[in-house]
């Protein structure tokens, strides 16, 4: 006796509830990128714009200005965008007054359309060494923050990224500290506005300025490739990726000031596909290692061996090849060329067409299967 088959159409609706969960589980994740422009060869902002939604999974970028043609651009998108303070507006800035006027000028034109969550204020601002700059810092981003909050904008964080330079010592990463005289003076009032206004530390790990032939850590090691690791011999803790070790030495440093409840963003990492020729660590296979592992540890949640089940915003650097940078490294950290084809390939692509085609791929083979039945 034959056995009733089900018809093909009453698998239709779980077919495309199954497509539609693996689009909604590829969506939620927190990888960006940084969306730079020093070159002469890019293709217009709507065009960025459109690719980054339609095409990848990409869902924030950050800018290093509040270019109007760019904040227009994502207008509609949902991709959450990071403006930049110029480091030369920040003394301006610390004066309420000019804090307004440029929230008006650069922030309330292009909301509710574009989804502008985060002003940077300035960029490796401690790295420059100018005091003026660093007097100023805080006060700005105090500033920026209360011109916010008048505007009734208070869904707009106010942060500024910092190198690892900002660090005293950092190995082993759990006696990570921050530059003696800037501790306790700079960076604890830092660490003390981000908590009071729940907004992020943030920092730019790059551990391919880590790494050197000279040092013990192996290559593998700053890739997140199979490696014996690194021992925290004050801890135990045996270090298996040298991203991890260097957020860890950051939140040892915020934590010995009393601050290792302020969240950790990552603004700024990267790898270069093209380098000098003497340049150690650099090719397109060692750059699509490091930013697809990095990728894929992010948004595992794992975290790190001292922020355990955390998963980090982080911004990758950076969306594009950049033809005007000074240095062959410096212009070849992009993910994508300026065509928009991929340099190589990291996993941001969306899958949605390989799921779609997926979808009527089993949709013909059940009604073939059907009609010979």
């Amino acid at each position: 006796m034959s056995q009733t088959q089900p018809c093909p159409f009453l698998l239709l609706p779980l077919l495309a509830c199954t497509l539609f969960l693996h689009l909604h589980a590829v969506s939620t994740t927190k990888i960006g990128v940084n969306y730079g422009t020093v070159a002469d060869n890019l293709p217009p902002p709507p065009t960025v714009a459109t690719f980054l939604k339609s095409q990848t999974t990409i869902d924030r970028v950050k800018l290093f200005d509040a270019n109007p043609a760019m904040l227009r651009a994502f207008a509609g998108t949902g991709i959450l965008v990071t403006v930049t303070v110029a480091n030369a507006d920040i003394p301006s800035l610390s004066r309420l007054p000019a804090a307004e006027a440029w929230v008006s000028s650069n922030i309330i034109p292009f909301l509710p359309e574009t989804t502008v969550n985060r002003i940077a204020v300035g960029n490796e601002v401690l790295a420059t060494s100018d005091k003026t700059l660093i007097a100023h810092i805080l006060p700005a981003m105090k500033s920026l923050h209360e011109a916010l909050a008048l505007a009734n904008l208070t869904g707009v964080q106010v942060s500024t990224p910092h190198s690892l330079g900002i660090l005293a010592s950092s190995e082993p990463p759990s006696a990570g500290a921050f530059r003696r005289g800037y501790d306790r003076a700079i960076f604890a009032p830092i660490l003390d506005f981000h908590r009071q206004t729940k907004s992020p530390f943030m920092v730019n790990p790059y551990p391919f300025f880590g790494f050197s032939p000279t040092r013990p850590e192996s290559l593998e090691y700053a890739l997140f490739k199979p490696n014996g690791g690194v021992l925290d011999h004050l801890t135990g803790v045996n270090y298996t990726n040298m991203f991890d070790a260097q957020m860890d030495a950051v939140f040892s440093a915020m934590k010995k000031l009393g601050y290792d409840d302020v969240e950790l963003v990552v603004a700024e990492t990267g790898w270069p596909s093209v380098g000098d020729p003497n340049q150690p660590g650099v090719s397109v296979d060692n750059a699509a290692s490091y930013n697809g592992n990095l990728i894929r540890h992010v948004n595992s949640g794992k975290g790190t061996p001292l922020m355990p089940n955390r998963t980090f915003e982080t911004f990758i650097f950076s969306l594009f090849n950049e033809n005007l940078k000074p240095t062959v490294s410096e212009r070849n950290y992009g993910l994508f060329k300026p065509d928009l084809t991929p340099v190589y390939d990291v996993g941001v692509y969306t899958p949605k067409q390989k799921l779609v085609d997926h979808f009527y791929i089993l949709v013909n083979v059940s009604l073939i299967k059907h009609q010979f039945r």
